[in-house]
């Protein structure tokens, strides 16, 4: 007697594993962003055909990446958020996606510029580091007119400078020009627009991923205006509202959501803050531990840290709720007017001027506190520079 189909193919065996069934679905892990990449982790399912291939596949985009857990999904645009679901196949079929991981966003290789400054004439360079690693800047370029005491804003692909006093290159001793690089490039700046108002000591400058606002500055007295533009447009400023004391150079911190400009060369220790993506007057914030202006600023997504205060303290906020800053530990040297980048992890803090000018930079971990470690060094020595980065706290 001839037994016709009593054993069907999900009984072709290779050891354990049915080889010609389908494979189940996986099982999503998490997804880590990256730099323009994410990497995926994901567990292989206990049931069906045993899997050849596993593959992740971003939403939106389709972008695709293959291997073993974690999977790295490379091609990835910045500042783009991503989720991700992961399949396998074999040589019969490929499996259900699984569901979606949680939402990430790539970000940038970590980049910080320091431009402008005046170490007995005003410079119009900028150099770049490369925050995550130690060493010696880089030439990047040159801004459109040669300045100290300017602002500057970034989102994950540009940094704006803005205002300053640019009288080297025949301009107005309270500039209103901003001008743009694309931060991953090198290359001279472009004009980008004007300022509502021309002023130098203009506020270091806050910024989410797609607005950048400059507060404060010296105009011929202290000023309260609150600048705004649309970082990846170009065009003059908008008014924002006003701080609530006029003040020059009081530098600015960043979240994703709040702003905070702080101390004034006014004799003030004023903190203020505001919502970057509103508009209107600042609210009082808390206070420094002493007035000052002109000070190094970096900012991971949640704390605010401020340091350059003519000595080598080191002082940090907390974006998200009010009061005084706290004590974070000291700088290896005094500094006055330093500029200030980072990442959400690390801030570098560089050149400045109490006893002749500086070139050094140091850096700290944000999240902790205690002492800076030295970084290594800019090509200029020089005062009253401003630093910004692709990494930022308010691109978090």
């Amino acid at each position: 007697m001839t037994i016709t189909n009593r054993v069907s193919l999900k009984s072709v065996m290779a050891g354990n594993t049915p080889i010609s069934d389908v494979p189940d679905a996986p099982t999503i892990g998490t997804a880590t962003a990256g730099s323009g990449q994410a990497t995926v982790t994901y567990t292989a399912a206990a049931t069906g055909g045993a899997v050849t291939t596993f593959t992740a596949t971003s939403t939106p985009g389709s972008v695709t990446g293959t291997g073993a857990s974690p999977i790295t999904v490379s091609g990835l645009t910045i500042g783009t958020a991503y989720t991700f679901t992961v399949s396998g196949a074999n040589t019969t079929g490929t499996s259900p996606a699984s569901a979606a991981s949680g939402s990430v966003t790539p970000t940038p290789t970590p980049r910080g510029l320091f431009a402008g400054g005046y170490n007995g004439s005003r410079v119009n360079n900028i150099e770049y580091i490369s925050i995550t690693s130690t060493g010696s800047a880089l030439d990047f370029g040159d801004l459109t007119a040669r300045r100290d005491s300017l602002g500057a804003c970034s989102s994950f692909t540009r940094a704006v400078f803005a205002g300053g006093d640019s009288r080297n290159d025949g301009y107005n001793e309270y500039a209103n020009v901003m001008d743009y690089v694309t931060v991953a490039s090198t290359g001279n700046a472009t004009d980008f627009g004007d300022l509502t108002v021309g002023r130098r000591y203009v506020g270091g400058g806050v910024n989410n991923t797609t607005r950048g606002v400059f507060g404060s500055g010296d105009d011929g007295a202290g000023s309260n205006v609150i600048d705004y533009i649309t970082i990846a447009s170009t065009g003059n400023a908008i008014d924002f509202g006003d701080l609530t004391v006029a003040r020059n150079g009081a530098y600015g911190s960043s979240s994703p959501t709040r702003g905070v400009f702080a101390g004034g060369q006014n004799n003030t220790n004023v903190i203020d803050y505001i919502t970057i993506a509103s508009t209107g007057n600042a609210t009082d914030f808390g206070d420094l531990s002493i007035a000052y202006p002109m000070l190094g600023t970096v900012s991971s997504g949640t704390r605010g840290v401020f340091a350059g205060f003519g000595d080598n303290r080191i002082e940090y906020l907390t974006f998200a709720t009010t009061g005084n800053t706290t004590d974070f530990g000291d700088l290896g040297n005094n500094r006055d007017g330093c500029g200030g980048a980072c990442t959400s992890i690390r801030g570098v803090f560089a050149d400045g001027s109490v006893s002749g000018f500086n070139n050094t930079s140091e850096y700290i971990t944000i999240a902790t506190t205690g002492n800076a470690t030295s970084y290594g060094e800019l090509s200029y020595s020089r005062y009253a520079t401003v630093g910004t980065s692709n990494s930022n706290g308010g691109l978090q």
